[in-house]
């Protein structure tokens, strides 16, 4: 980060941060909405910005919401959801968001858990009326906050919160296997998670970055704040959809995109279409997180897309543990997520949480100022936490030398087969490498005999013929995969199943549909 940057990341509340960069560098753009007809494309600055969120805070403090007033909001990537997430913290309100894709359940804990006293929806959005769900499920106070936000006289406002260690944060985890989980986070562990960020990537003003994925997802802020530390902007999309959106990144020259492993695949699957076209000419960098990287997609990204490829580690909890850095050696862009920024604290441990030296695979912990303060839940804030304040993520791996983190994969990912234990994201990066293979999903399913027997889902590559199983283990032996690791069922399918926010593989569906 340049120095400008290393003193804003110590402002502290995301309101001062904000505040500081728009009297820095007022006239620059911050957010830019790509929309489908390029006449209707808008632009704000920082300035702007700050301008706009102090009104819109002014018209929010008149309909009632004060400092600690919880705010629900459940809305998609827009300019009018920065404004007023940006307005809630003028006023020091403790914020909710909720990806938009949720539906009664999710929404309904989360509104009940949270004692939610105002929920901003969009609408019908999307062909989904979310004003009608929100009255079902008897929320409180209903704002629509699509393109129309409440504004009064900045003058009427209380002074801005001080305090940037408050909880002022609800992130909900998915929730695909028992409630969601609310993580409590402050100013300051999203402040830090987007420095984090700002520091590995080393971006500059001249940079044109874009937010593919959902403002309310923990990488909205996370990226939020690095364009306040470094003062460029980005292209924000409301839909994402390729090829559809590639018309909005080419004119805005966006320098920087990304958002996830299945993000750099549809980029590349778009890339193959005309191999002798650069797919974005300004690109010069893929960044992005939330799902395991295998190796062969960061070579095929640098050799088709001619860009540079970084990759991190993060989760709700901690919005940004590690990343990698355009300086690293292609070697640790491939094969690891990157490096923990200062103050972050990286523990890998055995299953009795004793500490294990360098390069020895255990369970990752985490203790740092990006760490959230635990969950709505006291009794799973309790669980989550060891006797020395280190956060036990579920994640295994180990840290090389050089401090790169390397993952493994998931604790409850291993697969148990005749007493074995079996890495499901060493097959899934090997299977990555076969050319009939787009992307693939490894599971250990119920087995009488063996305990769990090793499924390997694969998505089909378009017009290459389906691999066999036999086919697919003499690929993983040719690979040097051990033969008690190799896979006893393969699934072919043209789509794997995904969340909406980073499309992340849901794994739980593949173990119900092929447990039989």
């Amino acid at each position: 980060m340049t120095d400008t940057a290393h003193a804003l990341a110590a402002c502290a509340t995301l309101w001062d941060l904000l505040d500081r960069r728009a009297a820095l560098t007022p006239g620059a753009p911050v957010l830019i909405q790509a929309a489908d007809d390029p006449a209707d494309d808008r632009t704000l600055t920082f300035g702007g910005l700050r301008d706009r969120c102090e009104r819109v805070a002014a018209g929010l403090y008149a309909r009632g919401v004060r400092p600690g007033t919880v705010v629900a909001w459940q809305l998609p990537t827009r300019i009018e959801t920065a404004v007023l997430s940006f307005a809630l913290a003028r006023l020091g309100a403790v914020q909710s968001p909720l990806i938009p894709y949720l539906r009664e359940r999710e929404v309904g804990f989360a509104l009940r858990a949270s004692k939610a006293e105002f929920f901003a929806v969009p609408g019908v959005w999307r062909g989904f009326d979310h004003t009608a769900m929100a009255r079902r499920l008897g929320a409180p106070t209903v704002l629509t906050a699509y393109d129309e936000l409440p504004e009064g006289d900045p003058g009427t406002l209380p002074p801005p919160p001080a305090d940037g260690t408050a909880v002022r944060w609800i992130y909900w985890t998915s929730g695909t296997t028992s409630e969601p989980k609310g993580v409590l986070h402050t100013d300051r562990s999203l402040l830090a998670g987007g420095a984090c960020l700002a520091h590995a990537l080393g971006l500059s003003p001249r940079d044109v970055g874009s937010m593919a994925f959902p403002y309310a997802h923990i990488a909205g802020p996370d990226y939020t704040v690095m364009l306040l530390l470094c003062g460029f902007p980005a292209v924000l999309f409301e839909r994402f959809a390729l090829p559809d959106a590639l018309d909005g990144y080419r004119r805005h020259g966006v320098t920087v995109a990304g958002g996830s492993t299945a993000f750099y695949t549809m980029f590349l699957t778009e890339q193959r279409k005309d191999p002798a076209r650069p797919l974005i000419p300004t690109l010069r960098l893929l960044a992005g997180g939330g799902a395991p990287k295998p190796p062969e997609l960061y070579h095929a990204v640098v050799r088709e897309l001619g860009c540079q490829l970084t990759h991190g580690y993060g989760m709700t909890e901690v919005p940004m543990i590690t990343m990698g850095s355009p300086d690293d050696t292609p070697e640790h862009l491939a094969t690891t997520e990157g490096r923990p920024p200062a103050g972050m604290e990286i523990r890998v441990t055995d299953a009795a949480g004793a500490e294990l030296p360098p390069g020895a695979d255990g369970e990752i912990r985490l203790r740092g100022e990006a760490v959230c303060r635990g969950y709505l839940d006291a009794a799973a804030t309790r669980e989550a936490f060891d006797a020395d304040g280190f956060l036990r993520t579920g994640d295994l791996g180990h840290v090389l030398d050089s401090g790169h983190l390397v993952l493994t994969g998931r604790a409850k990912d291993l697969i148990i087969r005749k007493g074995e234990n079996i890495s499901a994201k060493e097959i899934e990066d090997l299977l990555h490498g076969h050319p009939a293979v787009a992307d693939a999903a490894v599971v250990g399913l119920p087995d009488p005999a063996r305990g769990e027997r090793v499924c390997a889902v694969v998505e089909r590559a378009p017009g290459v013929p389906d691999l066999t199983l036999p086919q697919a283990t003499a690929y993983l032996r040719g690979a040097g995969l051990s033969v008690h690791k190799l896979p006893e069922q393969l699934e072919v399918v043209d789509a794997l199943p995904r969340n909406e926010t980073l499309r992340k593989v849901l794994k739980y569906e593949l173990r119900e549909r092929y447990a039989d």
